[in-house]
C-alpha cells in the first residue's frame, strides 16, 4: 500500500512540474495516509520534476518523519492540519502559481471569466492573510484549514496557493486549473477596463457541464503527457 501511496504521491509531483507550478524546490502535494498517520509527501530539497517514490515519506501530525526517511518540508502543517480539520480531502497542493500569487496580492477576487475559473467560484476563494511566510506550526496549518473551510482552494496572499481534493487526481487538478484562472482573468483585465464574467446562475451550470466527468479525465490527459516527454 505504502508503495503505491509514494508512486502516486510522486507523479503527481512531477505533473505539477510539467504543468508550470515548479518553483525550484519548494512546492508539495500529499496524500492522506490510508490508516491515519498523517500525510505523505516529497522530501525538502527536491524539485517537483525530480521527485521519485523513493523521495516520498510519512510525515506524522507532530512533524516526524515516520516512514521514508529524507529531509521534511517545514511546511507540513498545511497539509496534517488540512486532514485534520476536514475529513473529506484525502490530498493537499501547496505550489507558489506565480498568477495566482500575482491576483491573489493585489487584492482581487478570482471572477468566472473562464471554464477553468467555474470550477472554484461561486462561493468567491478565500484569502489567507494572516501571514505571508511559512506555515510551519500546527498553529498556523489550523488557521488556514478554518481559512479554508469547505472551499477546494484558498490564496495565501503573497505566498501561492493550497488547493484539496477528495484523492490526489483532484487536488492536483484544481491547483492546475486554479494557476490557469489567474492566468485568464490578469490576461481579461490587460484586456480592458470592464471585464465581464458569468453570473452565478450561469457559473454554477458551467461548471456542471465542463466538469462532470472531466477531472479524471484532465488528470490522465496530464499524467499521458508526462510520459510522453519521457517521465
Amino acid at each position: 500500500m505504502s508503495a503505491d501511496i509514494r508512486e502516486l504521491v510522486a507523479t503527481a509531483s512531477q505533473v505539477l512540474g510539467a504543468a508550470g507550478h515548479a518553483d525550484l524546490v519548494w512546492g508539495h502535494v500529499s496524500a492522506r495516509d490510508p490508516d491515519g498517520r498523517g500525510a505523505w509527501l516529497k522530501h525538502s530539497g527536491w524539485g517537483m520534476e525530480e521527485v521519485t517514490a523513493e523521495r516520498v515519506h510519512l510525515v506524522g501530525y507532530d512533524g516526524a518523519v515516520i516512514e521514508g526517511g529524507g529531509a521534511r518540508h517545514k511546511e507540513y502543517p498545511i497539509h496534517t492540519e488540512t486532514f485534520r480539520a476536514r475529513p473529506d480531502v484525502h490530498a493537499v497542493v501547496h505550489t507558489h502559481s506565480r498568477a495566482a500569487l500575482a491576483l491573489s496580492a493585489s487584492g482581487q477576487q478570482l471572477r468566472p471569466v473562464s471554464h477553468e475559473a467555474n470550477f472554484f467560484v461561486p462561493p468567491a476563494v478565500p484569502h489567507f492573510t494572516q501571514t505571508a511566510d511559512l506555515i510551519r506550526t500546527p498553529e498556523l496549518g489550523s488557521a488556514m484549514a478554518a481559512a479554508l473551510g469547505d472551499a477546494r482552494a484558498i490564496f495565501l496572499v503573497n505566498h501561492g496557493i493550497v488547493c484539496v481534493g477528495p484523492d490526489v487526481p483532484s487536488a492536483v487538478v484544481a491547483a492546475v486549473l486554479l494557476d490557469r484562472a489567474c492566468s485568464q482573468q490578469i490576461l481579461t483585465i490587460q484586456a480592458g477596463p470592464l471585464p465581464h464574467w458569468s453570473d452565478d446562475r450561469e457559473a454554477l451550470e458551467k461548471r456542471n457541464n465542463v466538469y462532470g466527468s472531466a477531472v479524471n479525465q484532465v488528470w490522465e490527459y496530464l499524467v499521458r503527457r508526462l510520459r510522453s516527454n519521457g517521465r
